[in-house]
């Protein structure tokens, strides 16, 4: 298959916007300016990282290739991450139009995307698509005509489910700790979803960022591997005093976390529960990390603690222990049983967020020395970037004791007078 260039339609493809009357509370939404010339249209470069997703190749470069986009100003790079599934053998049988990059290993999804980013330096935008994608043919366009006018200098598209039934990204927020929200997911579409606004970050699988940008900001950071890097990039941009924002006319479909469903959940869950941490730490300035470290800290350990499986904790419980009439054999027993049983089970899941959050507080100076080079180059306050976050204060855990302290301490620390007014209305965040 080959690419084809079409004409773009008269103000752009897509539904026009019908929402007119919906209320801002939070005045994200934004007004963007006409559509933009072919003559106008920036040089593309559009990313692709692929592990083992040869079964997701054909439908995302069939739409690819379909884009109404002149032909001769994007190109499309696979970078692939050691797969083992026949992928790179398909791609160069049946993609050969795809410019195709082979790694002997999984590098992981930020440094895949430098590598891409790196292997284009003829790009004025750089352009990230997860490979379970499907696009719409005006999805590139779109994308790109905001950063061509400059309004801003990132995009996030909009994401539905594979089937088109349900929202799957609408625009990302966060909880005051870092926990990502991918607004609208899992929800009906609806016109809320149907206008362009301002967003903390550009989701990952679908986004695009002026090249000179990209690389001032210093890309994805690949210290995170997988995982919040899009997140931490978003609202690393914001701090340096760009803009991202949402461009719903940039329709895509997703089969959302195919490539995470064939890896241990101990893997995933680590990055989940570390990647949070690390961009709360690198991003938020001095007076508000010093406010949200101890809750960041504490609820960590508590969700680490709920699914650790511990169970009975009375054998750690003194006023469990045994008196001296018990008897010199039973003490003597008791002391074989401790040397044998010095070790309990604690599931690996509970494990991984133990690791991660290590890989925190046990690299401090590594991590200070990170942060110290985001704020060196801060030009927006955090009350400016706040509103961005959409839910600071969503609690992800059902648990009640969980629930209890989420709550307990964005009183005590007095973080809820940081975010008050700064809820967006509307459904709770899908857990």
């Amino acid at each position: 298959m080959t690419k084809k260039s079409k004409k773009a339609p008269p103000g752009g493809g897509g539904k026009q916007d019908s929402s007119s009357e919906l209320p801002d509370p939070l005045k994200l939404r934004v007004t963007p300016g006409e559509a933009v010339s072919d003559a106008e249209l920036p040089r593309c470069s559009i990313i692709i990282l692929n592990m083992n997703g040869r079964h997701h190749l054909k439908p995302c470069f069939e739409t690819l290739a379909e884009l109404d986009y002149p032909e001769d100003l994007y190109e499309v790079v696979l970078i692939d991450n050691g797969s083992t599934d026949g992928s790179v053998q398909e791609m160069k049988r049946d993609h050969g139009w795809v410019r195709l990059i082979e790694n002997s290993q999984n590098v992981g999804f930020a440094a895949g995307c430098n590598q891409g980013a790196t292997a284009s330096p003829e790009a004025d935008v750089l352009v990230f698509l997860n490979n379970d994608m499907r696009v719409e043919a005006a999805w590139l366009r779109e994308l790109v005509n905001p950063l061509v006018r400059n309004e801003c200098q990132a995009t996030t598209a909009k994401m539905y489910s594979w089937d088109g039934k349900v929202m799957n990204s609408a625009g990302g927020g966060m909880n005051f700790h870092g926990i990502g929200i991918q607004r609208g997911y899992l929800l009906d579409p609806g016109p809320d979803y149907d206008w362009p606004r301002k967003s903390l970050f550009a989701c990952g699988g679908a986004m695009a960022m002026r090249r000179d940008l990209f690389e001032n900001v210093g890309g994805f950071d690949e210290e995170f591997f997988a995982y919040y890097e899009d997140v931490d990039l978003g609202w690393r941009s914001w701090v340096m005093g760009h803009e991202v924002w949402y461009t719903p006319k940039a329709v895509c479909y997703h089969h959302h976390s195919s490539t995470s469903k064939k890896l241990p959940v101990e893997m995933i869950r680590l990055l989940q529960i570390r990647n949070p941490m690390l961009a709360c730490f690198k991003n938020y300035d001095d007076e508000s990390l010093r406010q949200i470290l101890p809750a960041m800290l504490a609820l960590a350990l508590r969700r680490s603690y709920i699914s650790s499986g511990l169970g009975d904790d009375r054998p750690f419980r003194i006023e469990h222990a045994g008196t001296e009439s018990a008897g010199l054999l039973r003490g003597l027993l008791e002391k074989v049983r401790g040397a044998v049983e010095d070790m309990i089970p604690l599931k690996r899941v509970a494990a991984a967020d133990l690791i991660g959050i290590n890989d925190l507080l046990g690299n401090w100076d590594h991590w200070s020395e990170k942060r110290a080079q985001v704020q060196g180059q801060r030009s927006r306050k955090d009350s400016e970037i706040f509103k961005l976050f959409l839910r600071p204060e969503w609690c992800i855990e059902e648990e009640t004791g969980y629930q209890e302290l989420h709550r307990g301490l964005s009183q005590f620390l007095e973080i809820d007078k940081l975010f008050r007014g700064l809820t967006e209305p509307g459904a709770e965040p899908h857990k």
